[in-house]
């Protein structure tokens, strides 16, 4: 209603002259405002918003502008779903970038430690029989049952059995080598 009672007035005022910026900005900055907030659901972005698409309007030849109330309504639009698309690009850079605070790194104790367990797993597979071992590896490495059975010359159906026992000889040379075998 404000803004008919305010384009009614600007239309009285044009035909005895141009109005000013300032009276156009204050005529429809309330409405301008009202249609962000409508967008962007916050009352001092949609007035930064606001802010940008009336310093736009500053700039644009106003007698090429046919009806300022839609052209302020389009670009006012325009304006709040860029905001709302530049947020959520900003929101999904936040989340991929890491925070230095939040990473972890390990102890020079926790270093040694991981070097022992690889090479104490490395020797396991070294004492392992070839099959025994192309199999764990090949199994922990993503491969499928049949690429495994190709790839020792064995069945499909054998290939479940000797990986349950190429996993338990690996258990028990593990516990051996570390001195936990009972």
């Amino acid at each position: 209603m404000e803004v008919q009672m305010a384009f009614r007035k600007s239309e009285e005022q044009s035909a005895a002259g141009d109005l000013s910026f300032q009276d156009l900005f204050k005529a429809y900055y309330p409405h301008v405002v009202r249609q962000i907030v409508r967008i962007v659901h916050d009352q001092a972005r949609a007035e930064d918003i606001a802010q940008d698409v009336f310093l736009q309007f500053y700039h644009t030849d106003r007698t090429r502008i046919e009806n300022i109330p839609a052209w302020l309504a389009k670009v006012s639009l325009h304006a709040a779903y860029n905001e709302i698309r530049s947020e959520k690009r900003r929101l999904q850079r936040d989340e991929k970038e890491v925070n230095p605070l939040c990473t972890y790194s390990l102890s020079s104790e926790e270093t040694w430690l991981q070097k022992e367990e690889i090479h104490t797993v490395r020797e396991v597979l070294t004492e392992m029989d070839e099959r025994d071992r192309v199999l764990l590896l090949m199994k922990y490495s993503g491969f499928n049952y049949r690429e495994l059975a190709k790839a020792i010359d064995v069945e499909n159906g054998s290939v479940g059995t000797l990986l349950a026992r190429a996993k338990t000889k690996f258990s028990k040379l593990y516990k051996k080598m570390r001195g936990d075998y009972q």
